[in-house]
């Protein structure tokens, strides 16, 4: 039997996180900003989600728009709230870096993962853009508290990337394919049973839980649909 798969929520507020978690949510990934794909929270949007909701939260740690750390005194920046969100009750986060010619920016990932003192964290869907995604996964594979990739398979989206989400999924167990791959960006139902089927079983939704669009709140009722799905598909 397929263990039950895990369906992580974006959530911007208190809102979104109580309603994602009654529509049977398994964990969140906090950010604010979506008109630039998602930036940090703050610490109070962090301590004020983690004190409504019991179930896991990953915080993002980007500081711009696009997916490079920014200058050494923004570097320095993000560390220092990597810390302040520790303190709100942050144990879990998401981010990834990579440099002006779509390589990883190992440095910057390894300085911001050191502050982290050894949380669990997602390499987010930076890796859709990298030029050599294979060559990133072997970078990143001994840094402590990586245990997931966020990815579509393609920077378009799940419609562009399944076959290399397939493939992946069937190097699980070579060096830098041991984390689980969370499936998102363009995630619609209709991939999952695919999906599914090659033993992939963590989804990543957004707008697909917001019926308003970004400018409404999460749907619960939204949410419960993929969860029935995700349940559904498990044989």
């Amino acid at each position: 039997m397929s263990k039950r798969a895990v369906l992580e929520v974006i959530a911007l507020d208190v809102e979104d996180a109580v309603a994602a978690q009654a529509g049977g949510a398994d964990r969140l990934e906090l950010v604010t900003d979506m008109a630039a794909d998602g930036l940090t929270p703050s610490a109070a949007t962090v301590a004020g989600i983690r004190a409504a909701v019991d179930i896991d939260l990953r915080v993002m740690l980007r500081p711009a728009d696009g997916f490079a750390a920014g200058d050494p005194e923004g570097l320095d920046r993000l560390v220092r709230v990597a810390g302040e969100l520790r303190e709100a009750g942050a144990d879990q986060f998401v981010l990834g870096f990579l440099d002006a010619d779509g390589g990883l920016d190992l440095a910057a990932v390894e300085r911001v993962v050191g502050a982290l003192g050894g949380c669990r964290w997602t390499f987010h869907r930076a890796i859709d853009r990298a030029t050599d995604r294979d060559a990133l996964r072997k970078q990143l594979a001994d840094l402590p508290g990586l245990d997931t990739y966020l990815t579509a398979g393609a920077a378009e989206g799940v419609d562009e990337g399944l076959a290399t989400l397939l493939a992946e999924a069937g190097r699980r167990g070579e060096p830098g394919y041991g984390q689980t791959i969370l499936v998102g960006g363009g995630l619609r139902l209709d991939h999952v049973p695919a999906l599914r089927h090659a033993g992939i079983d963590a989804f990543h939704i957004g707008g697909a839980a917001r019926p308003e669009g970004w400018e409404g709140p999460v749907s619960a009722e939204a949410v419960a649909r993929w969860r029935a799905v995700l349940d559904d598909d498990v044989a």
